[in-house]
């Protein structure tokens, strides 16, 4: 599974980094960043919750 981002949509609230910092990171310049390519097995239903948590709806998931 992959995640993405509509960067029109996104105002880099950073609510995904704070759920999963393993894999969203939003920098200096309010920017953010899909830390991996493929999500860990480990991390999927973090990862999920953190789609739905998008205050903006600008996370999707592609399996």
């Amino acid at each position: 599974m992959r995640v993405e981002v509509d960067r029109d949509a996104c105002e880099a609230n950073a609510v995904c980094a704070g759920l999963v910092p393993e894999v969203f990171e939003v920098d200096d310049e309010d920017v953010l960043h899909i830390k991996v390519g493929a999500v860990p097995g480990d991390l999927a239903d973090q990862v999920r919750h953190a789609v739905r948590s998008c205050p903006k709806a600008a996370l999707s998931i592609a399996e």
